[in-house]
């Protein structure tokens, strides 16, 4: 197995480990024995378990971030960039598997790490560009006045990101699908549509 080959399977399976074991439960040995080598030959590819954890958690933020960055700059809609950061959200997840869990479950662990003002800076970027849509759904009249924009933005992150915990896409219901049903629920409520 080449270099790169065995650097990306040490991250993809420290990932699946420190999202069901956590950063602090996840021993150097489990990810060398989960990618076939021994602990000491995983120092060839990192310096350490928490440089995968930083791995791990910047490139997904730093996707996340690139995303939610594109859609700010749309001339889109209120309505419309909401359903965009709520596909965008899906989309990054798929693409960084296990990465999600790690970041909202490893808090603790995570303020630890050297690059936490990295992943720091990248939560307050993420937080404002749904506060921004969110103030500007208001501003405009298609969003509810009658809450704080704080208090939408908790409630639309935590259908996005918690759900990514519990769903398991099928053909005929995948993540696009989740995406349009969470968008729909919070705009137009769960009443019966005609």
């Amino acid at each position: 197995m080449e270099w790169s080959d065995r650097h990306t399977l040490i991250v993809e399976r420290a990932a699946e480990l420190f999202a069901t074991k956590g950063i602090a439960g996840t021993k150097v040995r489990d990810i060398a024995d989960s990618v076939g080598v021994l602990s000491g030959s995983l120092y060839h590819y990192f310096p350490s378990k928490d440089a995968i954890a930083e791995v791990i958690v910047t490139r997904y933020l730093d996707d996340l971030t690139h995303e939610y960055q594109a859609i700010i700059d749309t001339p889109a809609g209120p309505r419309e960039r909401l359903d965009a950061l709520v596909h965008a959200s899906f989309r990054v997840s798929q693409a960084h598997p296990h990465a999600s869990e790690i970041y909202q479950n490893n808090t603790t662990h995570l303020r630890k790490l050297p690059a936490y003002r990295k992943i720091r800076d990248a939560a307050r970027t993420t937080k404002s560009a749904w506060i921004t849509v969110i103030e500007a759904g208001i501003k405009a009249g298609e969003f509810r006045s009658d809450l704080p924009p704080e208090v939408l933005y908790g409630l639309i992150r935590d259908a996005v990101w918690l759900s990514l915990r519990w769903f398991t896409p099928a053909p005929s219901f995948g993540t696009d699908q989740l995406a349009h049903a969470v968008v729909s629920v919070f705009l137009e409520g769960i009443d019966a549509q005609p």
